[in-house]
């Protein structure tokens, strides 16, 4: 009797240690929630971005899938995730920028570098962002063709979040409702 009360600490231990790993486990572990999912997006409030196109809400209610980028100059996961947004604006996906927190001449040269693959941008001090419930840039938003949203991504687009999460979502968004 006493050898085995003398193993009940350590596989209560492992035990304990196995319930708490399987608890903190869950599909998308960087994924954070929205509350906007399945809602219209709220309202674009930007200031112009130098002589840029700009967007309105009737952009994000207009016929077709798009994205809205969150983004900034000094955010280094922004400058990793460009290239990928560059390929979907060639591929056609509307895409459309808001430079977050920033300044002009930095965020101008950021696109001068990189290339500008948004089809219309504003500037943002920070009110949009808190009405979309933006963390952080980069966050994505995938928005369907009635102007809802169809998903939420905080973070930096990596080439496996876009086959597994970002070019689902388009698809999803380019579905007409029954």
């Amino acid at each position: 009797m006493a050898k085995i009360l003398m193993w009940m600490p350590p596989i209560l231990f492992a035990g304990l240690a196995g319930l708490f790993i399987a608890g903190m486990e869950r599909d998308d572990p960087d994924g954070l929630p929205s509350a906007l999912t399945g809602k219209a997006a709220p309202l674009v409030q930007l200031t112009p971005f130098g002589d840029a196109a700009a967007f309105t809400d009737a952009d994000l209610r207009a016929p077709g899938p798009k994205l809205v980028n969150f983004w900034a100059s000094w955010c280094a996961p922004c400058r990793a995730e460009h290239p990928l947004l560059e390929q979907l604006a060639v591929e056609g996906v509307a895409i459309y920028g808001v430079n977050y927190k920033d300044r002009l001449d930095d965020a101008q040269g950021f696109l001068s570098e990189l290339g500008n693959p948004y089809t219309a941008i504003g500037q943002d001090a920070g009110r949009m962002a808190l009405d979309w419930g933006v963390y952080g840039v980069p966050e994505t938003y995938v928005i369907d063709g009635d102007g809802r949203i169809v998903l939420r991504f905080a973070g930096p687009i990596s080439a496996a979040e876009l086959e597994r999460t970002i070019r689902p979502a388009i698809a999803k968004a380019s579905e007409k409702p029954d």
